[in-house]
């Protein structure tokens, strides 16, 4: 499937809509906009592809709604190139936005038919991150620090061990709480190493699978 006029003019009323929501970030909003979003969904959902809802991706895992991603990314402040690692690939939509942004993506993903399939789904559309099927709750630590670390699953709890890899003067979002729903934390490390968190509003996210592979 390609990326018609038609995906490109849905795709600039998605932008509209997430503005008026409060995305100002226009690097952001920008890199949105060059990301076929309609291509990393279900050929079901492909009418629907740039409503600003999430929809199922299989193994009961979603691709976000348009604003979260949106949301996520402003908050993390990307700067291009800086490495940044993502917990949780999904369906390679995030990780496009963060390419489109300039970012060295690692991404990880536990559950191994989406691994596969967005990894195959980035590779064909020219993105390239750097690609990982591990435990998010473990993070890199081979490739770490990062300068920005962004998980887009709901945690139960911080895990230390991304706190650890996270480079001084570094952030990171993550969705903290229960299935029910999370409250949206960025966590800040100063050069002194100093732990800040913040809220930023309640979300619902699918829950990061840890354990064993």
């Amino acid at each position: 499937m390609k990326d018609s006029f038609r995906h490109k003019g849905l795709r600039k009323k998605l932008i509209e809509t997430i503005r008026e929501k409060g995305i100002t970030d226009e690097n952001v909003l920008e890199a949105i906009d060059r990301v076929p979003r309609h291509l990393f969904m279900d050929s079901g959902f492909i009418n629907h592809s740039y409503a600003d809802k999430a929809f199922p991706i299989g193994a009961g895992q979603t691709i976000s709604q348009p604003f979260t991603v949106a949301f996520q990314t402003q908050l993390i402040q990307p700067v291009r190139h800086q490495k940044i690692l993502e917990i949780g690939t999904g369906s390679g939509y995030q990780s496009a936005v963060l390419l489109e942004l300039g970012m060295r993506v690692y991404t990880i993903e536990r559950i191994k038919e989406l691994y596969q399939y967005a990894r195959n789904q980035l590779i064909s559309m020219g993105y390239k991150p750097n690609f990982h099927y591990g435990d998010g709750y473990k993070g890199l630590p081979a490739f770490a620090p990062f300068d920005r670390i962004l998980v887009t699953a709901g945690a139960e709890k911080i895990p230390e061990k991304l706190i650890d890899q996270l480079s001084p003067g570094g952030r990171m979002v993550i969705p903290v709480g229960s299935k029910s729903g999370q409250k949206m934390l960025l966590i800040e490390k100063t050069i002194e190493e100093k732990i800040i968190k913040t809220e930023h509003g309640h979300f619902s996210f699918v829950p990061l699978v840890q354990g064993k592979l």
